[in-house]
């Protein structure tokens, strides 16, 4: 089947985001979002997003790349890309989509002055094999839980210490910088090997907190005299299903438990509001994180590897 590749369009937002959710069925994903990365990405990110089409016109799949910048938003010579390719083709054509997808990253983000270039690969028998076949060496493993809100009965809910309040990000709207600095403090902690930089406060507003799907009444904040010290970010989607985007702790609360008192307050919320079904990813070798995770009832439901390219 012939794969033509070309730039992404508004038109093509709702038609990728299903490609998308096709792919990784254990992301959060809408036309919106999409709409919103292209938009808020900064100008030396360098961001771009190609799709994949067959003869007919249908998205085949999508690549979304972009440039890594240090702290003072400058580009440091590594890469990101995320190449998508519609399971529902057949074996070889979906094959032939992700490599092309791959292949053309590369050659812009190296024209983009890249040296390095990082990508996930779903632990699918199918894309290892190709990360490694276009020079790629793998470096950690990561995974994706999921809980099914529905059918699962949630663990009693841990008791907050006597100086902890626990408020939904909303109560947040009219002042989010203490999130900020929390997102900020936590961010320098997260495993990773490019390290995550959080953007000043005007630019994280518009890339962060005004992120479409955001749920600000299921996102819940743990405060300690009147300071945030612990929260977990919830994107929804409006059908049911949930992915939470963060959690963190700041170092001073780390210890009391707070990451599983926000996890659980936030899960509560969203079953009574209607969700059914709520993914989570984890690091391999975050084991207080999984410990969490699995004590809130999540169980794996795929993992994929971390890849790096020198160009």
């Amino acid at each position: 089947m012939p794969i033509a590749l070309r730039e992404f369009t508004p038109a093509d937002a709702e038609a990728v985001a299903q490609v998308r959710r096709a792919a990784v069925p254990f992301m959060v994903v809408t036309a919106e979002a999409l709409l919103w990365e292209l938009r808020t990405a900064p100008p030396e990110q360098r961001y771009r997003l190609l799709v994949a089409e067959t003869a007919d016109g249908r998205i085949a799949g999508s690549v979304r790349m972009g440039l890594y910048t240090d702290d003072d938003s400058r580009p440091d010579g590594r890469a990101f890309a995320s190449p998508y390719a519609d399971p529902r083709l057949d074996g070889p054509a979906a094959e032939a989509a992700a490599s092309a997808l791959l292949g053309a990253a590369e050659e812009c983000l190296a024209a983009a002055g890249a040296g390095s270039v990082y990508i996930w690969a779903n632990d699918d028998g199918r894309s290892p094999a190709r990360a490694e076949a276009h020079g790629y060496r793998r470096l950690r493993r990561a995974g994706f839980l999921r809980l099914d809100l529905a059918a699962t009965e949630l663990p009693p809910a841990p008791e907050a210490p006597r100086d902890v309040e626990l408020r939904p990000l909303a109560d947040f709207a009219d002042d989010p910088r203490p999130i900020h600095a929390l997102d900020t403090e936590c961010a320098a902690d997260e495993p990773a090997d490019v390290p995550v930089v959080v953007p000043p406060y005007e630019e994280w507003l518009d890339r962060d907190w005004r992120r479409p799907g955001l749920d600000l009444a299921l996102s819940t904040v743990a405060v300690v005299d009147g300071v945030p010290a612990a929260f977990t970010l919830v994107q929804s989607d409006g059908h049911g299903r949930m992915m939470s985007a963060m959690t963190g702790t700041a170092r001073a609360h780390r210890g009391r438990g707070l990451a599983k008192l926000v996890k659980s307050r936030a899960l509560r919320r969203a079953k009574a509001a209607g969700c059914t079904e709520a993914f989570t990813g984890n690091d391999a070798g975050n084991d207080p994180m999984l410990a969490v995770n699995e004590w809130l009832g999540y169980v794996w439901s795929a993992a994929e590897w971390r890849y790096v390219r020198e160009l």
